[in-house]
């Protein structure tokens, strides 16, 4: 076993927090963003000779964000119900209040569970990370047209599943 690198170790520390942030923004579970980034650095670690004087973030965050696309590919299922969902019941138009505020993030959360991972994972770097369309295609492997695709879908299902707080998400270029 190989010793571990002090460049890496002192880098792992420093950027450990943001980037399982980022894992979790990606595919919305505690406990498989964990596994993401720790697959993610296993993989960085591997290559630290030759990334360490380049941009070791944009490749981890390159990493984190295929590996959970690729997993969702390998596991997507299609879950049916016999009977649709009822849908919320609409939200009075302010939030004067505590409860109000964390109600909508309650709803946002679920609402987001329900994207695809990919759609996560473009709405976290456009949104999250201020990257361009053209950033984003390129971490993700895809076109910009997909991108775009992508954000346009992803926040068309997030505006029908929380209606009170579609003001909040009208597509923006961030860039």
């Amino acid at each position: 076993m190989r010793p571990i690198d002090d460049d890496f170790a002192d880098y792992v520390r420093a950027r450990q927090h943001r980037l399982l942030r980022a894992a979790y923004l990606v595919c919305g579970d505690a406990h498989r963003a964990e596994d993401l980034l720790q697959q993610a650095l296993e993989k960085l670690a591997l290559r630290w000779d030759t990334v360490k004087h380049g941009a070791p973030d944009a490749y981890v965050r390159r990493i984190l964000y295929r590996d959970a696309v690729s997993s969702w590919r390998r596991t997507r299922r299609e879950h049916l119900r016999a009977v649709p969902p009822e849908p919320d019941a609409a939200h009075p138009g302010g939030h004067d209040t505590l409860g109000d505020r964390v109600g909508d993030r309650v709803d946002l959360d679920a609402a987001l569970a329900r994207l695809t991972r990919k759609q996560r994972a473009v709405l976290v770097l456009r949104f999250f990370e201020d990257r361009s369309e053209a950033d984003t295609a390129d971490v993700l492997g895809v076109t910009v047209g997909t991108v775009k695709s992508q954000t346009h879908t992803a926040l068309a299902n997030l505006r029908e599943r929380v209606p009170h707080l579609a003001p909040a998400l009208r597509q923006e270029d961030p860039s």
